[in-house]
């Protein structure tokens, strides 16, 4: 792969910009586009992404695109870190380029196809899934820009675009991981974000540490029968991108769908919650992508269930609770 032409980062939200300064610090050049032209001229003045990563300064090889619209791919790779529920229709602002490998970092489920992001991007942009990966796995972006160890996954049907994209990503504070199973990566991924949304839910009504457990470990059992049931494999969700994905994103204060789960347990509205967030949670119209797959496979989801009532209709969380702490009792 020449990487001497620069890789293009769509998204200048916190993880888009964390991946182009973490590519950028290994030497290799960079364009990041952003689609706030006030957002892309203060990153390109100040050299740092104030709003999302303050304090992270911008390696040299960075280069902040200034047009307003997507530039077509202008190197081997393509990255995409845009959020799920704009993707469809970045894509067909985005010129082709058939030669390009797309990675997409996205996490989300399309709420009205319920297809996944590599599903979406295939569509749209006319390309077979052998030029799509998959990158994702416990990666809090904070902590990848403060160049704190993360380990993640490089998924797609094709090993040698998965080995390419590993090689690219990979170093000594960032390891990466192959996996042939972009289908249950994919899904894992998205679907512990409305469990951290729950998880979120349990601290904000201080619950302890046992009802965290507890949800974290019937939680996995969910998202690994609601996955295997839409095509994943079960071993996937028994790695980074199932339990060390749900462990990360549930327990660190760092991830947004927690805190607006929080949030919600302390009493906030969905709608005062989402206002005092800088970031999009992803997890909010997941929840409903998931319930409506869920339905389509008959798997049985109690807690996005529940997720999905306090989210859209107003269901108190202590009632949540006490929901599903009364389900029929069963074995495990």
């Amino acid at each position: 792969m020449d990487l001497e032409q620069p890789i293009t980062v769509y998204g200048a939200g916190s993880w888009g910009t964390t991946l182009a300064i973490h590519l950028a610090r290994k030497g290799l050049p960079v364009l990041l586009w952003g689609r706030s032209e006030a957002h892309r001229e203060e990153m390109s003045s100040v050299r740092e992404n104030r709003k999302y990563l303050p304090g992270i300064p911008f390696p040299g090889f960075i280069h902040v695109v200034p047009e307003g619209k997507p530039p077509a791919p202008n190197g081997p790779l393509a990255v995409l870190a845009v959020p799920s529920d704009g993707v469809r229709s970045f894509l067909a602002d985005v010129p082709g380029r058939d030669d390009a490998t797309w990675v997409i970092t996205t996490k989300g489920i399309e709420v009205e196809t319920g297809h996944r992001m590599s599903e979406v991007v295939g569509e749209v942009a006319g390309i077979g899934q052998e030029q799509i990966v998959t990158l994702a796995g416990p990666s809090l972006a904070q902590e990848v820009a403060e160049g704190k160890p993360a380990a993640i996954l490089a998924a797609s049907v094709s090993e040698d675009a998965a080995a390419q994209v590993q090689e690219v990503f990979a170093s000594d504070r960032f390891r990466v991981y192959r996996s042939q199973d972009p289908v249950g990566v994919e899904l894992a991924t998205s679907l512990k974000n409305p469990m951290a949304i729950a998880a979120g839910v349990v601290d904000g009504l201080e619950l302890g540490h046992n009802a965290r457990g507890a949800l974290l470990t019937r939680g996995l059992a969910e998202i690994t029968r609601l996955g295997t049931a839409l095509g994943g494999q079960r071993e996937t969700f028994q790695g980074l991108a199932g339990v060390g994905d749900l462990i990360t994103t549930c327990t660190s204060a760092l991830s947004r769908n927690y805190k607006l789960g929080s949030m919600l347990g302390q009493g906030l509205s969905l709608d005062e919650a989402m206002s005092r967030m800088t970031m999009v949670a992803e997890g909010v119209k997941t929840t409903k992508a998931a319930v409506k797959l869920a339905d389509a496979v008959e798997v049985e989801v109690p807690i996005l269930e529940k997720v999905s009532e306090i989210l859209f209709q107003g269901l108190d969380p202590s009632d949540a609770l006490e929901s599903l702490m009364t389900r029929p009792l069963r074995a495990e």
